[in-house]
């Protein structure tokens, strides 16, 4: 269905989201494959859910410096005080051993 969204109107958020629907179907690289197209657009540099889903995608590749940085930037944005924190518990699972989230 995100496929048609985009088809209609590729706003960046539809595109996001759609990154998160393939990230769930096929995995995080498809995901982040899905998600690299964004990183130029100037709208999602402040939108923390764009840096906190690739920080996610990261994760989940293991790739966990890349992931604490998608974190960091993901707090600097305006979100609300019970997302910074979570952000937060996220980005101190980027530097805690592998399998201890």
């Amino acid at each position: 269905m995100y496929d048609q969204l985009m088809a209609v109107e590729p706003p960046v958020v539809v595109a996001l989201n759609r990154a998160v629907a393939v990230w769930k179907v096929r995995g995080a690289l498809e995901g982040l494959r899905a998600i690299e197209s964004l990183e130029t657009d100037p709208k999602l540099r402040e939108y923390h859910l764009y840096h906190a889903v690739l920080g996610h995608l990261l994760l989940a590749l293991g790739r966990r410096e890349e992931a604490a940085r998608s974190f960091a930037a993901a707090i600097e944005c305006p979100c609300s005080e019970p997302e910074r924190r979570l952000l937060r518990r996220k980005l101190s699972a980027c530097s805690a051993e592998p399998g201890m989230k």
